[in-house]
C-alpha cells in the first residue's frame, strides 16, 4: 500500500477529485493548507501599502491505494492539477505499513 499526498491549487480540486474517484479510489482526505515553494509567494498592495504574501492557499489531497494503482492515480493528479504556471504543486508517494478500518477491524488492503 502507498499513500499519495498531493499539494495543488484550490481551483483544481474538483477536477482532481473526479479523476481520482473515476479510477476506483474509495476514500480521499482533503485539507486546506498554506505554503510556498520556489515562487516564495508574491507582493500585493492593500490600501496603498505593499506587503508580501508568502504563504499561499493550497489544497492537500491524501489517498491510500494498493501499490499497483499508484501510477494511474499519480498520472490522473498530474494531468488534472496541471496549469503550466508556477505553483502547480507537488506529489509525494510514501509507503504505508498498516491500515485498519476501525469500525470493522478489517486490515491492510481490505481496510482501504
Amino acid at each position: 500500500m502507498k499513500k499519495i499526498e498531493a499539494i495543488i491549487k484550490p481551483f483544481k480540486l474538483d477536477d482532481v477529485k473526479d479523476a481520482i474517484l473515476k479510477l476506483g479510489v474509495s476514500g480521499i482526505t482533503i485539507s486546506e493548507v498554506k505554503g510556498f515553494g520556489r515562487q516564495k509567494g508574491h507582493k500585493e498592495i492593500y490600501r496603498g501599502a505593499e506587503y508580501v504574501v508568502d504563504f499561499l492557499p493550497k489544497i492537500k489531497i491524501e489517498v491510500v491505494v494498493p501499490a499497483d494503482m499508484v501510477p494511474r492515480v499519480v498520472g490522473a493528479i498530474k494531468e488534472h492539477a496541471h496549469t503550466g504556471q508556477i505553483g502547480d504543486g507537488k506529489l509525494f508517494v510514501l509507503p504505508v505499513e498498516k491500515a485498519v478500518r476501525i469500525r470493522t477491524g478489517e486490515e491492510d488492503r481490505d481496510a482501504i
